[in-house]
């Protein structure tokens, strides 16, 4: 017979960083939904879209003016904050950093971020956008030059191409429509990892395990898959892992999965 797990002690301590401009939407985005046993902290070098957040803990980066879409300033200014985001960070069990790749503030303080909340102790993760095609050669490379250091920051790393947003769009969807579909990854990724922790289901999940998972990692694949009718199990299944949104790496070979179900 299966019986509930009871978890005893202090609950693991979450925080979510938007860093930069898309980072800072999708911190939005979760805070409008509801997400509830986290904390959330805005970080980015634009004083307008900070006083925008709705994150209730805020860290101007630099002066206020942003970084001129140049990855070294955004650095610059997160290594001249270093102490300021230490302060933030200190106590968590968990930091999500979310980001978008290939402009200034994201693609340069990501890392930094990344690399405090590790030093401190904190299992990290960065889930992070790739740009469009049409946003040009420079900003892409930008971004993948920016990946590749913060994979070597955070313990895993969870990436969303934007192009692969046009396979799930229709005539009618407009940019800042798929824009969105990007930010609702962010918040499903980040709220089954919480639910997992916080939740305490019949076959049960806590954080020692989480972070057995997906310490040193490197990229990893987040989905989820709901149905229903006679083939729901498998259907669900499949949905779980074939998001068109994901970058493209398969889950064969994965050194660990972690598996949350729920029925009803």
């Amino acid at each position: 017979m299966i019986e509930l797990v009871e978890r005893n002690g202090a609950a693991a301590r979450i925080k979510v960083v938007g860093v930069g401009g898309c980072g800072g939407n999708a911190l939005n985005t979760m805070i409008k939904s509801g997400l509830a046993g986290v904390e959330f902290i805005a970080a980015t070098t634009d004083s307008q879209a900070l006083a925008q957040s709705l994150a209730e803990k805020k860290l101007m980066l630099g002066p206020g003016l942003g970084a001129g879409k140049k990855p070294e300033e955004g650095r610059k200014f997160a290594e001249e904050s270093s102490p300021e985001i230490e302060k933030m960070l200190k106590g968590a069990d968990m930091v999500f950093i979310t980001a978008g790749m290939g402009g200034g503030t994201g693609t340069g303080a990501s890392p930094v971020v990344a690399r405090v909340a590790r030093d401190l102790g904190a299992l990290t993760v960065a889930l992070v956008t790739m740009p469009f095609d049409f946003e040009g050669p420079h900003r892409r490379e930008l971004a993948r030059n920016g990946l590749g250091v913060l994979k070597e920051e955070a313990h895993s790393l969870i990436v969303i191409p934007n192009q692969r947003l046009l396979n799930i769009a229709n005539r009618n969807t407009t940019l800042l429509d798929g824009f969105k579909m990007a930010d609702q990854i962010l918040l499903h990724a980040v709220k089954g990892v919480v639910d997992l922790i916080q939740k305490t289901g019949l076959v049960n999940v806590d954080f020692a395990d989480v972070r057995t998972i997906m310490t040193e990692k490197g990229m990893a694949l987040m989905g989820m898959g709901e149905a229903e009718g006679d083939n729901r199990v498998t259907e669900a299944a499949h949905k779980a892992i074939s998001n068109p949104l994901l970058e493209d790496i398969k889950i064969e070979g994965a050194r660990g999965v972690l598996i949350n179900i729920t029925g009803g």
